[in-house]
């Protein structure tokens, strides 16, 4: 892999990368299509990452589709598939992990504790083995990207992060991986996450200001849905994480919820 990033930067190339867990839906594809118009050349690694499963986590179930996400990439014109095992990522013994301290324990990081070291520790890794001038990430994982965000600033890295929109059913859901353990009348419930976040966004849109009252409304939709169990939602600064009181500066709505049995987020920006 090394070797064939470095030929393309010595044939002075763009090099721009994807780092997926595979299990590829249109969020994914939008991403290498945003790195294709910005880049020569473009790499997708796809890795489960035990590193970033809790304990009683789903990495077992977590969905794997080699062969047809292999076949999406060549469709996209994708250059270079980087597909390691976990033997190759964590060598025997390997005891170095990355850590963004202050960001990494809000949002998903606090009722998942470790999540985002495990987030931190693989990019970084995958970044040192690419060396992309530009790396793409999806605006759904919102706190992911800003913790990736300030990894890159306070490593010296090289890299130029691109945060895209996020890509979402016709019915509004937010398109994940784990949407396919949803079952329909699941699928049907968590719709309000969406909702959720559009309600507040309607409020806020006719001069609503404060935080507490917006996530309150939010809240209230989310309590109708007997199947949903709220995780969090928050409205914070995007660039830091920390809870926002007023809205007189841009703020990130991030909503977290389990479904059924399933863990789904959502969020907006205001």
């Amino acid at each position: 892999m090394r070797f064939a990033m470095r030929e393309a930067h010595r044939a002075g190339k763009r090099l721009g990368f994807v780092a997926t867990m595979g299990a590829l839906h249109e969020g994914h594809l939008s991403l290498m299509r945003a790195a294709k118009s910005a880049c020569d050349v473009v790499a997708v690694s796809i890795f489960v990452n035990p590193l970033q499963f809790g304990p009683t986590e789903d990495l077992a179930k977590y969905p794997r589709a080699f062969e047809r996400d292999a076949g999406l990439l060549e469709h996209e014109a994708v250059d270079v598939l980087f597909a390691p095992t976990a033997a190759e990522m964590y060598p025997a013994g390997a005891v170095t992990y990355v850590t963004v301290e202050g960001l990494s324990d809000k949002l998903c990081g606090r009722s998942r504790p470790g999540h985002f070291r495990g987030v931190t520790t693989i990019v970084a890794k995958l970044f040192h083995i690419v060396e992309p001038e530009v790396a793409f990430f999806g605006q759904k994982d919102a706190a992911q990207s800003t913790i990736i965000r300030r990894m890159v600033q306070d490593l010296n890295l090289p890299i130029e992060i691109v945060v895209c929109p996020i890509v979402r059913e016709p019915d509004g859901l937010a398109m994940s991986s784990r949407n396919s353990y949803l079952k329909p009348p699941e699928r049907k419930s968590a719709l309000v996450l969406h909702r959720s976040l559009t309600e507040i966004k309607n409020r806020f849109d006719r001069g609503e200001r404060s935080a507490a009252k917006l996530i309150a409304a939010g809240k209230q939709l989310l309590a109708k849905e007997a199947g949903v169990r709220l995780d969090y939602l928050e409205m914070v600064d995007p660039s830091t994480l920390d809870p926002v009181m007023q809205l007189n500066q841009p703020a990130l709505v991030a909503v977290a919820a389990v479904v059924g049995t399933t863990r789904l987020i959502d969020n907006t920006l205001l």
